[in-house]
């Protein structure tokens, strides 16, 4: 299919692009230099919820459906469930490692508004795969 060709394309930018922008906040928190702009989620209460929420969501979203896209001949719905454990497995392990950082707080309700969002968000690009 050639005409979908510059659509994976993109869609593999995005979703690396999107990677590294959340690397970069979870390194930025980590060393206590959030920039405010995007510490506003703070300002509101349970914002922090709402922005691990969405933010994950929209990672699990953007990576399961490039990966579905990318590799067409495994089923949709182990490539969902795949990159959400593996997805759900690095978003706890740091969580858990903010338990080791002076600037960050373990939070399980964090976590599990994150997995909250990698859920919606798998959940989401299976619906908009179909």
């Amino acid at each position: 299919m050639v005409g979908r060709r510059p659509d994976r394309f993109l869609m593999k930018w995005i979703a690396f692009l999107f990677t590294l922008f959340i690397i970069a906040i979870v390194v930025a928190a980590d060393l206590g230099i959030l920039p405010r702009y995007l510490g506003v989620v703070y300002d509101f209460p349970n914002g922090d919820k709402i922005g691990h929420f969405v933010l994950f969501g929209l990672l699990s979203f953007l990576l399961i459906l490039t990966f579905i896209r990318s590799r067409q001949n495994r089923t949709s719905k182990l490539i969902a469930l795949t990159t959400g454990l593996i997805l759900a497995l690095l978003i706890a392990l740091e969580e858990f490692s903010q338990g080791f950082v002076a600037t960050r707080t373990f939070s399980l309700v964090d976590l599990a508004a994150s997995w909250a969002g990698v859920a919606f968000g798998g959940f989401a690009a299976l619906k908009m795969n179909k």
